[in-house]
């Protein structure tokens, strides 16, 4: 009888141990992926804010230089904002969905890696 209490005894540290370690590895895996997916974006953002800087001060230049040949320099800038107007109601028509996909690909990828 001592022997089958012995081994009950023991069947349940192991199974105890064996939930233990699975929590700890689920719990590190999940860290893995968190930190994979921020060292990810970490690049990205630079990458986008140096871009987003970059078009900025293009634009505000090609404003000024439109506002010169058009005469004044709110039409130059009227000229600029209405090219990003339209050029946002056609990504929002026609290009919104594969956007998304993309985007939801590129977090799968990463999440699922």
């Amino acid at each position: 009888m001592d022997d089958n209490t012995n081994l009950i005894e023991s069947l349940l540290e192991s199974a105890t141990e064996y939930g233990k370690t699975s929590y700890e590895l689920g719990k590190l895996k999940v860290i893995d992926k968190t930190v994979d997916v921020f060292s990810s974006f970490v690049p990205c953002t630079i990458v986008l804010s140096l871009m987003a800087l970059f078009m900025l001060i293009f634009n505000i230049g090609l404003a000024l230089w439109l506002g010169e040949i058009l005469g004044k320099a709110y039409f130059g800038f009227m000229a600029v904002a209405s090219f990003y107007g339209l050029a946002g109601i056609l990504i929002h028509f026609f290009l919104h969905k594969w956007i998304k996909k993309l985007a939801g690909n590129f977090m799968l990828k990463k999440l699922l890696k």
